[in-house]
């Protein structure tokens, strides 16, 4: 499903850079953090492709399909190829119990109440103990707990609410999961914490549904704008494939498998929304995530493509849309209340889509979601700019 695809979007849209001829692998150095490698300018060091196994390789092969480079894939591309390349959620050797938990801080991190009610009573199936489950919906230290599962918390909320990592949270982690498990856990804490559309449809639990452990937000049971059927902000389309068993825990007709029935993967946006909105909405979510990487290198590029300076300032000063036009006064509206607010008011839905329309409102907002779950990867891999590079937004 295309809703499920995003880290394949992010992975074979994601920057390569051209690295060294012979790359290091030392940590530290020359304007470098201790704990960040010289070849790859992250956490992890730079993988070439014939050091992979097939699986991975299929990885490496998507995101090298756009670039010439021969000097293996960096940032977002480069960090994934560490983790297990697969379905993470059953199939990472952090295991079941450890991934709903991770899905679990994601979902409360971005106050996902459909998540989380969805993903809580399979927690406690894989294991998950409610001690550890009320730490999580109560944000209270993560004491009195397994070294895992405390670090798998600490790491999750630093990313949220810091937009960083610690080096020492980080060693942590990484002592406590080691590597694969710890790209896995990363990848699902920064995917559940973004799940944009669902923000952006208000997608709401049936009425009917007992939640056991209750997330402490307020939740508008039955808000005017929502469709009784998909309790959410679209109306329920037929062609949703049925459930599987013990995998597909959305009930049918609402959620990711009825979303991606509107979506189209972005494919029109060029078309209909156009590539300098498009970078706009870029480069809203690298403020609203600090991600310094991603907006110094997408800065420039927003400029020739004829963003106007006045939006850009807008974004990067964190300063009010007074004078923008009506597209670029959406699109970051979009950005700052799906990331920062975790709600989308009524409001800036309806202008949405009168403005581009139903369709490419939600995957403008799914593309956002894409970029926000980059940025919450390079931000705990506390990934640097290349050398000489100097950085362009304030921090």
């Amino acid at each position: 499903m295309k809703f499920n695809c995003l880290l394949a979007l992010t992975l074979t849209t994601c920057t390569i850079w051209l690295a060294a001829s012979a790359p290091a692998v030392a940590q530290g150095g020359p304007g470098l953090p201790s704990d960040v490698y010289a070849d790859s300018k992250n956490r992890l060091p730079l993988l070439m492709r014939d050091e992979l196994d097939d699986k991975h390789k299929q990885s490496y092969d998507a995101a090298y399909a756009r670039t010439n480079s021969v000097e293996g894939l960096h940032g977002m591309a480069g960090i994934i190829l560490h983790g297990s390349s697969g379905n993470i959620r059953f199939e990472s050797p952090a295991g079941r119990r450890l991934i709903e938990l991770a899905i679990l801080v994601g979902a409360r991190n971005g106050e996902q109440h459909f998540e989380w009610s969805l993903h809580v009573d399979e927690a406690i199936r894989q294991g998950l103990e409610m001690n550890i489950i009320d730490i999580v919906r109560l944000k209270q230290p993560p004491v009195g707990i397994g070294e895992k599962e405390a670090a798998i918390i600490t790491l999750s909320r630093e990313m949220a609410e810091q937009h960083r990592v610690s080096p020492q949270t980080y060693a942590r982690a990484l002592k406590a999961l080691g590597k694969v498990a710890l790209v896995d856990i990363a990848i699902t804490v920064s995917r559940r914490a973004n799940q944009t559309p669902l923000i952006w449809l208000d997608q709401h639990m049936s009425l009917d549904y007992v939640d056991v452990a209750p997330l402490p937000i307020n939740i508008i049971k039955s808000p005017p704008d929502i469709f009784p059927q998909s309790r959410s902000r679209i109306r329920q389309r037929e062609g949703q494939r049925p459930p599987v068993p013990g995998r597909t825990l959305a009930p049918f007709g609402k959620g990711p498998g009825q979303i991606s029935l509107t979506q189209t993967g972005g494919k029109y946006l060029d078309i209909m929304v156009g590539k300098p909105l498009r970078a706009l909405a870029r480069l809203v979510t690298a403020r609203e995530l600090d991600q310094q990487v991603m907006w110094t290198e997408h800065e420039p590029e927003a400029r020739k493509l004829g963003l106007s300076a006045a939006a850009i300032e807008a974004v990067r000063e964190n300063k009010p849309t007074t004078g923008l036009s009506a597209k670029e006064t959406i699109i970051i509206e979009m950005g700052r209340e799906m990331l920062t607010v975790h709600h989308v008011a009524p409001e800036t839905y309806a202008k949405a889509v009168d403005l581009f329309g139903e369709r490419d409102a939600l995957d403008l907002a799914t593309e956002i979601g894409a970029h926000a779950q980059e940025a919450g990867m390079l931000n705990i891999f506390n990934q640097q700019l290349p050398a000489g590079v100097n950085p362009l937004l304030p921090m």
